[in-house]
C-alpha cells in the first residue's frame, strides 16, 4: 500500500474531520532523488570506479541533508505531540551531514582517514539528540523515571557489548591502527549505535501497538550499527580504504529515516479502560538490559593479555557498567517502592471517595477486637440512592457519593474512622480512645447529611439510615459485630428512615427469626405448604356471589397458619414472590374451572406483585395457567396495586394491553390509597376499581369518606369501570355502598376467606 493511502486510511480510522495532507510532489521527488543517489553510489562502489571515496562522501552528505529537510517538513504537518520527535531527528540528520562533510574535508586535506575529536563530537551529538527524540516518541514512557530506566537499559547493553566486541574484533590486533589515539574514537560509534538500538527496542516493545515509523527507524539503526561495526573491523585490521562498500551503510541509514517520514501520525488514543491500563511488558523487555552482562563477564576474562593485564578500555567499560548497573538497580528499587505504595492505595482505599475501603475497615476492626478494646460500629446506608442513579445518571450518583463522603469526614471530625464499604454503604469505626458516644456521632451524621437550604434539587440528596452495634461478649468475630450493625440499620429503615437504631437482643432475635422464616419460605412452595383461601365477591343488587378473590396462606409446620402479612413482604424483598405468584395463578385457575361447572359466569381474582409486572414472561405465565386449567381468559381478573401501576414503564403498559386483548380483566386494587391520577386511568387498560377498605370502614360516620366513595364511583362510571367496595362488614356499610352505586362488594359481611369447598355452596345454582 502506498504511503499516501496509509495516511488517508489511518486518519479516517481516527475519526478526525481534518485529513492531514499526504506527501507533496516535491517530497516525492526528493525521495526519488535520494533513492537514485543511493543506487548510483552502490553501483559506483561495487564497480570500483574512480573517485569512489568522493562519491561516497557526497552521497552520504546529500541523503543526510535530504532526510533532515524531510523530517523538518513532517514536523510541521504532524500533531504538536510529535513535533519534538521529528525536529530532533531533523537535527540529527543535519549533524550527520555536517560530520560527514568535516570528515570529507579532513580526508581531502590530509589524504588519510580522519578521526578528529571535532568529527566525533558532531556525530555523537547527533546520536544523543536522536536518542532524546526516540524517548519523545508516542510509544515511549511518559514519566521521567520511565525514560531514565530505558536510557540506562540502553547504556548497560552498549557497555556490555564493548568487551565482547574487543574479544571478537581486537584481541589479536593489538598493533592495529586502532591503537593510535585518533583512531580509538571509532570504537565509540558502534557502542552508541547499540545503545540507541536497545532504547528503540525497549520503547517499541512496551507499546500495545507498533507505530510504523519506529519500525523503519529500527531498520535504519540496525543498518548503521552493522556499517559502524564493519568499519571498525576493517579499520582494526588495516584494510579500510575510503570508498569501500561499507560506506554505503551511512546513506542507506539516512534514506530509511527519510522513508519513515512518509507514514501518518498514530491514531488518537480513546479514553477507555484498555488505553488507561498499560499492557504488561513482554518477558524479554524485563531481561533485555541483563542478557549481555554475562557475555561481558566472560569477555573480560578472555580479554586479559598474556601479562595478566586487562586493556584500559575494557577496564573503563567494566567500571562504567558496574556504576550504571548500580544506578539502574537503585532506580528499579525506587520504582518498586512507588508501585508498592500505589498498590497499597489501590488495595486499602476507595478509588471514588478516597476513604478507607472495606478491606482496610475490616483490618482495623479485627485489630481492635483482637486487642479487646471497646469499639463501636456505625453502619450507614443511603435511602433512595438507586432512584438518584435512575433519575439523574451514575455520574450524578458518583458526585453525590463524593459529597456525602466529605460531609461524613467533617461530621466525624477525627472522632472515628470513616470508610466506604461499597455502593451506597458507609461505616464509621469508633474505638475506646474517642470520647464521643456512637449515638451522638450518629446524630451529627444525620444532621450533616440533610440537604442545605441553598441546595435546589433536594431529590439528589437522599436521607440515611444508621445502625449502631457495640462490641460485647456476644461478638466472637468482626462479622458478628457488622451483622448486628446491619440489623440495627434495617430497623432504622423500618422506623421511617433518616434515623438511627442501636442493636438490642430483641432486634437480634427478631432478625434471626426473620432469616429463619426466609429460609423456610424458600421450601414452602416445593413442599406444598402454601394453601389458597377464597373470599366471595357479591353482586350488590342481587346479593348473588359472582366472583371470589384467591388469597394465599402459609401452613407453617411449626408456627401454624400464617396470614399473607407475615410472609409476603419477605417474599417481595427476596424475590420469592415470583414463584409464589405463579403457584397462586395456576391454583386459582384450576379452582375457578371447578366452580364454573355450576356457575358459568363466575370469575376469580388474583393479586399480582409489582415485580411480576416487570417480567416479560408474565403473559406466558397467565396464558399457560388458563390453558392448563381449561379456563376462559375472561374468567380471570388480575388485581394490581395502584403504586405498582403508576411506576410501570411503557413495556409494562404494553404487557397489560396484551392481556386485555386476550380477555384477561385488570383491577386496580386499594384505589385511593396511592398517588391517584386521572392521567394514568387513561393509560392503564383497567376494567374495575376496588375501593380500599379504609374508606368503606368510615361510611356512615364520616361525610368525607362518603363523598370520596361517591366520587370514585362517579369517576369509574365515566371511565366505564366496575366498582368493587372492599371491607364491607356491617349492614350500614352495605346500604351505603349499594346506595352510592357500587356494583360489587367484598368483606366479612358476605363471607370470610375459606376453602374451595366452603365457596362452592355460596355460588347460586351450584
Amino acid at each position: 500500500m502506498p504511503p499516501q493511502e496509509v495516511n488517508r486510511d489511518a486518519v479516517v480510522a481516527t475519526g478526525s474531520s481534518r485529513v492531514p495532507p499526504g506527501p507533496s510532489r516535491p517530497g516525492r521527488l526528493g525521495l526519488a532523488v535520494a533513492v537514485a543517489v543511493v543506487l548510483v553510489e552502490a553501483f559506483w562502489l561495487v564497480a570500483r570506479l574512480p573517485a569512489a571515496a568522493l562519491v561516497a562522501d557526497l552521497g552520504a552528505i546529500a541523503v543526510a541533508g535530504w532526510a533532515a529537510v524531510a523530517c523538518a517538513g513532517v514536523s510541521r504537518r504532524h500533531p504538536p505531540s510529535l513535533r519534538r520527535f521529528w525536529t530532533l531527528l531533523a537535527v540529527t540528520m543535519a549533524l550527520s551531514a555536517v560530520s560527514r562533510a568535516l570528515w570529507a574535508l579532513g580526508r581531502v586535506s590530509s589524504g588519510e582517514t580522519p578521526h578528529t575529536p571535532l568529527v566525533g563530537l558532531v556525530f555523537i551529538t547527533g546520536i544523543v539528540l536522536g536518542t532524546i527524540g526516540i524517548l519523545s516518541s508516542p510509544t515511549a514512557p511518559h514519566s521521567t523515571v520511565g525514560r531514565g530506566r530505558v536510557l540506562l537499559d540502553g547504556v548497560i547493553v552498549g557497555l556490555s557489548l564493548v568487551p565482547i566486541g574487543w574479544v571478537v574484533v581486537f584481541r589479536d590486533v593489538a598493533a592495529a591502527p586502532l591503537a593510535e589515539p585518533d583512531h580509538a574514537l571509532a570504537l565509540v560509534y558502534p557502542t552508541f549505535d547499540l545503545v540507541q538500538l536497545t532504547i528503540l527496542a525497549a520503547v517499541t516493545g512496551s507499546s500495545r501497538t507498533m507505530w510504523c515509523p519506529l519500525t523503519v527507524l529500527g531498520g535504519s539503526l540496525a543498518v548503521r550499527a552493522v556499517a559502524d561495526i564493519g568499519y571498525v573491523w576493517l579499520l582494526a585490521h588495516g584494510s579500510y580504504v575510503p570508498g569501500h562498500l561499507v560506506d554505503l551503510g551511512w546513506p542507506l541509514t539516512c534514506l530509511l529515516v527519510g522513508v519513515a517520514t512518509r507514514y501518518p501520525p498514530p491514531a488518537e488514543s480513546v479514553d477507555t479502560d484498555e488505553t488507561i491500563v498499560p499492557p504488561a511488558p513482554p518477558w524479554w523487555r524485563a531481561a533485555l538490559p541483563y542478557l549481555p552482562v554475562g557475555g561481558a563477564i566472560v569477555a573480560v576474562l578472555l580479554a586479559r593479555r598474556p601479562t595478566g593485564q586487562t586493556p584500559p578500555l575494557i577496564l573503563v567499560c567494566v567500571l562504567g557498567l558496574l556504576a550504571v548497573l548500580a544506578l539502574r538497580q537503585g532506580l528499579a528499587a525506587n520504582e518498586n517502592l512507588r508501585l508498592v505504595a500505589q498498590l497499597r492505595q489501590l488495595a486499602y482505599a476507595d478509588q471514588l471517595t478516597g476513604l478507607p475501603n472495606r478491606l482496610m475497615f475490616t483490618r482495623r476492626l479485627r485489630r481492635a477486637i483482637r486487642e479487646e478494646s471497646p469499639v463501636s460500629v456505625l453502619l450507614l446506608d443511603l435511602d433512595g440512592f438507586k432512584q438518584v442513579n435512575d433519575r439523574f445518571g451514575h455520574a450524578t450518583g458518583d458526585a453525590l457519593l463524593v459529597s456525602i463522603a466529605d460531609r461524613m469526614r467533617d461530621a466525624v471530625d477525627g472522632d472515628g474512622t470513616v470508610a466506604r464499604l461499597g455502593g451506597d454503604e458507609f461505616a464509621v469505626l469508633v474505638d475506646a480512645d474517642r470520647p464521643v458516644s456512637p449515638e451522638r456521632l450518629a446524630e451529627r451524621l444525620l444532621t450533616a447529611l440533610r440537604p442545605a437550604d441553598d441546595e435546589e434539587d433536594v431529590g439528589t440528596h437522599p436521607s440515611a439510615s444508621i445502625g449502631i452495634a457495640e462490641y460485647g461478649p456476644q461478638h466472637a468475630t468482626h462479622s458478628d459485630l457488622l451483622r448486628d450493625a446491619d440489623i440495627a440499620m434495617y430497623a432504622a429503615k423500618a422506623a421511617g428512615k433518616s434515623a438511627y437504631r442501636t442493636c438490642t437482643p430483641a432486634l437480634r432475635e427478631s432478625a434471626v427469626s426473620r432469616a429463619e422464616l426466609i429460609a423456610e419460605l424458600r421450601r414452602a412452595v416445593d413442599e406444598g405448604q402454601l394453601e389458597l383461601e377464597f373470599q366471595p365477591i357479591v353482586d350488590l343488587r342481587s346479593g348473588v356471589v359472582r366472583s371470589a378473590e384467591a388469597l394465599v396462606r402459609w401452613r407453617h409446620p411449626r408456627l401454624g397458619m400464617l396470614s399473607p402479612g407475615r410472609f409476603l413482604p419477605l417474599a417481595e424483598e427476596t424475590g420469592l414472590i415470583l414463584p409464589i405468584d405463579r403457584w397462586v395463578i395456576h391454583e386459582a385457575c384450576r379452582a375457578a374451572a371447578v366452580w364454573r361447572r355450576g356457575a358459568p359466569d363466575a370469575t376469580v381474582a388474583v393479586n399480582i406483585a409489582a415485580a411480576h409486572l416487570r417480567r416479560p414472561d408474565l403473559i406466558a405465565t397467565v396464558t399457560g395457567a388458563t390453558s392448563a386449567a381449561g379456563l376462559a381468559p375472561r374468567a380471570l381478573t388480575l388485581e394490581l396495586t395502584e403504586s405498582a401501576l403508576i411506576e410501570g414503564s411503557e413495556a409494562v403498559l404494553d404487557r397489560l394491553r396484551q392481556l386485555r386483548e386476550l380477555g384477561i380483566r385488570i383491577a386496580i386494587d386499594d384505589f385511593g390509597t396511592g398517588y391517584s391520577s386521572l392521567s394514568y386511568l387513561h393509560r392503564i387498560p383497567a376494567t374495575e376499581l376496588k375501593i380500599d377498605r379504609s374508606f368503606v370502614a368510615r361510611l356512615g360516620e364520616d361525610a368525607r369518606a362518603y363523598a370520596t366513595v361517591n366520587m370514585v364511583s362517579s369517576l369509574a362510571d365515566a371511565f366505564d369501570l366496575r366498582v368493587v367496595a372492599e371491607g364491607v362488614e356491617t349492614d350500614r356499610q352495605h346500604d351505603a355502598v349499594a346506595a352510592i352505586g357500587c356494583a360489587q362488594g367484598q368483606g366479612y359481611l358476605y363471607g370470610r376467606p375459606g376453602s374451595l369447598a366452603d365457596l362452592r355452596s355460596a355460588f347460586t345454582g351450584f
